[in-house]
């Protein structure tokens, strides 16, 4: 294969939605561009690969949504599961810049299915892929080829040069050699830091060493930090993640969707100690779910157990790896290991604070918060609690899985990144751009909304793809 080109108009680090959307919007206004993917084609796109759906407002259903979702109702869904620990003007801005989405995607070759129905409860609010991630990259590479845009596979950018807060050229290792190329602009679109578990532990302490990776193993961080020595504006603190319960069986890394487990909101969530710690019916799964990878981080061992009976195992998208089954709480615990008096006196003491007091002419309506609470128990199970009383019982082991970090650079409304500036004010980079997860610390300081992720690569490498091509034509 041929070398690297030595000068272009923009060059794009990475190869996910956001990179993409980057590579496509310089492109089509006219920049020559060089995409540089660090991994080997059949693991290209970063997490992009995993992903099923996207959350973008919008003002009326479709064929591949049952409803309107406002930019005010986003904007407050946002707010809620970040409590609103967020840059309120920068969200609503990518809130706003979501509303063409889907057609944008669409007219790039990219297939929507018809809603989803049942427990995952995104059938109005997210648009999901034919095909997944993996169809999505397909079809923006697709587009790229026949635009001319030039894509490497297993090109590390190494480090930049940086001057005067101007990008001159990048140091990429590619073919078992380091090249140099020059370039008018370039776009930062290359992930969070998740595959880099010592970086992982300067935010979670020894910890993160039973974290599992749910994405892709090839997002290290380089290019992050390269940034922040060059004097980068930081977004998010460095414990801050997309981190969900998955099977604790799952492979260490790269595990992706298929390693989730929806079974929470029906369980009560057990400890090594047998014991519940949190409210499991907090709040519908697709806004509690990225919550209970931090609250697994801080259990012994990072572990915890969710357990079930018949009445609730089929409420839920089943799992890759089947559960532990038995015929009692007692057999149950012995197969995941737990002490089996105090599970079966932590099952007797939930069950025992169902169905009480005002709560009893509740009705159990999975999908929605039906209000069925414990009383007398702490914690509380604020929805869909009932008994679990009918055997056979299921045990699923659950670990922290983190999808991507948090920590990135501060970019503004036009996508370039924030410097230091001698004053102590930030300084916006005169062409230095950046999208996707290594920007998601402005949008997500916690917490999380399912489809999100892709919006902010999306609606943020457009920008960063535009502002690139204009800088170089200037």
């Amino acid at each position: 294969m041929k070398g690297l080109p030595e000068k272009v108009d923009v060059i794009v680090v990475g190869g996910g939605g956001a990179a993409m959307a980057a590579a496509l919007t310089a492109r089509e206004r006219g920049a020559s561009v060089l995409v540089l993917e660090a991994a080997p084609k059949d693991f290209r796109g970063g997490n992009t690969r995993h992903v099923r759906n996207i959350r973008y407002a919008h003002d009326a259903a479709t064929d591949f949504v049952t409803g309107p979702y406002p930019v005010d109702e986003y904007y407050d869904d946002l707010l809620r599961v970040t409590q609103g620990n967020t840059d309120k003007d920068l969200s609503r801005f990518l809130i706003e810049k979501s509303l063409d989405a889907a057609d944008w995607m669409a007219a790039r070759g990219v297939k929507f299915q018809p809603p989803l129905s049942g427990t995952i409860g995104l059938d109005r609010t997210n648009a999901f892929f034919k095909g997944g991630g993996k169809a999505v990259l397909n079809a923006y590479y697709a587009t790229a080829e026949k635009l001319g845009i030039d894509c490497r596979y297993e090109a590390e950018v190494m480090d930049l040069m940086i001057e005067d807060g101007a990008f001159t050229a990048a140091r990429v290792k590619y073919q078992g050699q380091e090249q140099t190329v020059e370039a008018r602009a370039i776009v930062l679109a290359s992930g969070g830091y998740q595959a880099d578990i010592d970086w992982l532990k300067e935010g979670w302490g020894e910890a993160a060493e039973g974290f599992l990776i749910r994405g892709t193993g090839y997002n290290k961080g380089r290019m992050l930090r390269v940034l922040m020595d060059h004097g980068a504006e930081t977004a998010a603190d460095a414990d801050q993640c997309h981190a969900i319960a998955i099977d604790a069986r799952s492979p260490k890394c790269d595990g992706g969707i298929a390693t989730r487990v929806d079974c929470v909101i029906y369980s009560i969530m057990v400890n090594r100690k047998a014991q519940r710690f949190y409210d499991e019916g907090e709040d519908i799964w697709p806004k509690r779910y990225a919550i209970w990878g931090r609250l697994l981080a801080k259990q012994e061992d990072q572990i915890a157990f969710g357990i079930v009976d018949a009445k609730a195992n089929d409420l839920f998208m089943p799992s890759l790896y089947p559960p532990l089954k038995a015929d009692s709480i007692r057999d149950l615990a012995g197969l995941l290991e737990l002490d089996p008096d105090t599970l079966e006196a932590t099952v007797a003491e939930y069950n025992a604070a169902c169905r009480r007091g005002e709560n009893k002419d509740k009705e159990f309506k999975p999908g929605v918060l039906d209000g069925l609470s414990t009383e007398g128990l702490t914690p509380a199970k604020t929805n869909w609690a009932q008994p679990i009383d009918t055997p056979p019982y299921y045990g699923y082991p659950l670990r922290t899985g983190i999808t991507f970090t948090y920590l990135g650079v501060k970019v503004n409304k036009e996508a370039r990144v924030q410097f230091k500036g001698k004053d102590g004010r930030a300084v916006s980079a005169a062409n230095i751009f950046a999208a996707g997860e290594i920007v998601s610390g402005n949008i997500l300081g916690q917490g999380y909304a399912g489809g999100i992720g892709m919006a902010i690569g999306l609606v943020f490498g457009r920008i960063a793809g535009e502002g690139a091509a204009r800088n170089a034509s200037n």
